[in-house]
């Protein structure tokens, strides 16, 4: 039978089963209103809370800091649109690499009036602290840098970015953590961040579950109206199944993590140099800086991503591009792009994310065939390429 290999973790992770169990005795036994005051509203709010502890222990926030939302597409617009709305015409910073949840909410907000400077970041993607200190004006009222990209996993130096954003009064940082949380440690005092997101199907949770970290005394405009949930700050009946399996995947992470972290990246090693070893022209985009230990992102040259992935996924290994699919047209990443790299060079990026199912012979099983797929679609393509023309 062939062997089947999930290596695209940063997309998604499969609900661990531990967080299943605790979520069937929500849905079996803890089916009340947290809201309600009789014993079964009570008993689903004491599942909430107790899942609040575990995120927050995870953050080394305090409970009362962290607001349940659906992910973090629903985190990263409340920390953004609820900062900001209080200050129209506010100045915002964010960057070039950033997730479209929070690019696509910049550009909204940007619409409506409130201006935006977008940071550029080196080759390795990363951004110069003393760019967004230049970039800093009396009228900033935000800024929102990543802790770890979702295509190429590179970390940007978080506590000096927000040593600079202290040197300035009045101005929020948030820092949207999704595919950083149970990869590396997050501490909010060590990073200096006044808002964080983390998603909950990053981490074995199920999908539709997140959570956003608000520093004790920040205010937020919520983005919902309704009832007095999430301290007025997320109204809305709670999601008790979904905010449960948060918890108790933050609490296994929590755990996990000091032998996780060294597992994963041993891994993602033995994948980039048998890769680089057995396949000739390739290179793994922000090799030179501090990455999370499960993602690699490689380029093969001449090599269309899209027909890779799919060349790979028939013999078993789900992968992702670095290209998105968009009303029918392939284009080039942003990230990859905003790097440096050509539009083709950009379509030639494979993301590979690996988790807590990844294993020495799924990659070792990975490098056996990916070699022979590269080759033979460069030949294909060669074929098909105007004669005397660049592939």
């Amino acid at each position: 039978m062939m062997l089947r290999a999930y290596m695209d973790h940063n997309a998604s992770t499969p609900v661990r089963p531990e967080v299943l169990t605790a979520m069937l005795e929500v849905y079996q036994d803890g089916f009340g209103n947290a809201s309600s005051i009789h014993r079964a509203g009570q008993g689903a709010r004491g599942r909430v809370e107790q899942a609040r502890v575990y995120v927050a222990s995870l953050l080394n926030a305090s409970p009362n800091e962290i607001v349940f939302t659906s992910g973090g597409t629903e985190s990263n617009n409340l920390a953004i649109a609820g900062t900001l709305a209080p200050h129209p015409g506010g100045h915002v910073i964010t960057s070039t690499v950033e997730h479209s949840s929070v690019l696509h909410t910049i550009r909204e907000m940007e619409s409506r009036g409130w201006p935006v400077t977008y940071l550029n970041v080196s080759t390795e993607g990363v951004v110069d602290p003393e760019e967004l200190r230049r970039a800093l004006r009396p009228e900033t009222r935000l800024v929102t840098i990543m802790v770890a990209n979702n295509e190429t996993g590179v970390l940007q130096r978080i506590p000096e970015l927000a040593a600079v954003v202290k040197s300035a009064p009045g101005v929020r940082f948030h820092v949207d953590a999704v595919q950083a949380a149970a990869k590396i440690p997050l501490d909010v005092q060590q990073l200096g961040c006044d808002l964080l997101s983390i998603s909950g199907h990053k981490i074995g949770a199920p999908q539709g579950s997140g959570a956003l970290y608000v520093r004790r005394g920040v205010r937020l405009q919520p983005l919902l109206y309704g009832g007095h949930h999430e301290r007025d700050r997320r109204a809305g009946t709670e999601n008790v199944a979904g905010i449960v399996g948060l918890g108790e995947a933050a609490r296994l992470a929590q755990l996990e993590l000091p032998a996780e972290g060294p597992h994963l990246a041993a891994l993602r090693d033995r994948l980039e140099q048998g890769m680089l070893a057995a396949v000739p022209e390739t290179r793994v985009s922000g090799a030179g800086a501090p990455r999370v230990p499960n993602t690699t992102n490689i380029r093969f040259h001449g090599v269309e991503g899209e027909a890779l992935v799919i060349a790979l996924d028939l013999q078993g290994f789900c992968v992702s591009t670095g290209a998105a699919c968009s009303s029918g047209a392939i284009e080039p990443s942003h990230v990859l792009t905003a790097m440096g790299m050509s539009f083709s060079d950009a379509r030639s990026c494979l993301r590979f994310s690996l988790g807590k199912s990844s294993s020495e012979a799924e990659v070792d099983a990975l490098l056996q065939v990916a070699p022979e797929a590269v080759t033979r679609l460069r030949a294909l393509a060669g074929a098909f390429a105007p004669q005397g023309g660049r592939l």
